[in-house]
């Protein structure tokens, strides 16, 4: 292979497996502490892309019942992708008030839990297209700016063109990681967090507030999750509500690779599924 394709491919892997790893450390989080997967995580996934490209001031299509509706109101696309995140963890702590802690409550079986956030995540899907429709919707070429279309990483005699999204796609995720590492290790909501993830009865008897925890890592899981969403959106576009569905199995094998509860694992588990689709014909193209 040319050198030049080559790390154009490399490249590539590393923005889109940098997604898979934010992706999937809302898995992992949630799986640290309650010992479940979350199946409705890649419907959150979904659902931050719709509340940043409706923030960002995107009208939606015929066929819902939002349909030709469109906010008073336009964010400025970075505003509103981290407005559209907030979002999407205030839905992930709904479903967990709604589909986890009543089962918690009762002590029900670990495969209870499962179907009721895969009932959460169909009811989720369901509800969007319901609301907007199933088309396929984009956010404007310039959400990020007046920037290039594309960044030379070679000289004008070899070029390597990589996608100005793409690059800004990893500088985010990579920033992303950076925060939620130093704030699981080096502070007391991380120390908190990482006490329930390791028994949640001996955290309790310690004075932490179990379930106040519990919220948050399913606020964070659901932020991490639509940020990924409208990452993947804003570089491709939203292709309808089971847009997440894909990257939900995505995220699943990221956690396997990785380790299950494992937030390193997950990042190396991300990365090195973004750069096999890379070199993979057929893979994600971004």
């Amino acid at each position: 292979m040319d050198f030049s394709l080559f790390l154009q491919q490399f490249l590539n892997g590393l923005s889109i497996g940098s997604v898979y790893a934010i992706f999937a450390l809302g898995y992992t989080l949630v799986f640290s502490i309650l010992g479940i997967i979350n199946f409705a995580h890649g419907a959150i996934f979904t659902l931050g892309a719709y509340f940043t490209y409706s923030l960002a001031g995107g009208a939606f299509g015929f066929n819902g019942l939002l349909a030709n509706a469109s906010l008073p109101f336009q964010m400025p696309f970075v505003l509103a992708l981290f407005a559209g995140s907030i979002l999407a963890g205030l839905a992930a702590v709904l479903v967990e008030r709604l589909a986890f802690k009543p089962l918690r409550d009762r002590g029900a079986d670990p495969l209870l839990t499962l179907v009721s956030s895969l009932g959460a995540a169909v009811f989720i899907v369901n509800l969007i297209q319901y609301l907007v429709g199933a088309e396929i919707y984009t956010f404007p070429a310039n959400a990020y700016g007046d920037l290039p279309p594309a960044i030379n990483f070679g000289t004008a005699t070899r070029p390597i063109p990589v996608r100005t999204v793409q690059v800004i796609i990893f500088g985010v995720s990579a920033l992303i990681v950076v925060i939620l590492t130093y704030l699981i290790n080096n502070t007391k909501i991380g120390k908190a967090l990482r006490a329930v993830a390791e028994d949640v009865t001996t955290a309790s008897l310690l004075g932490i507030n179990t379930e106040r925890f519990i919220l948050i890592t399913f606020f964070l899981s659901g932020f991490l999750g639509g940020l990924a969403g409208t990452l993947v959106g804003s570089s491709v576009s939203i292709a309808g509500p089971y847009f997440g569905i894909s990257f939900g199995l995505k995220g699943l094998g990221v956690i396997v690779l990785g380790g299950l509860g494992n937030i390193p694992g997950a990042v190396v588990g991300g990365l090195l599924l973004g750069l096999a689709e890379a070199f993979v014909p057929g893979g994600y193209s971004g």
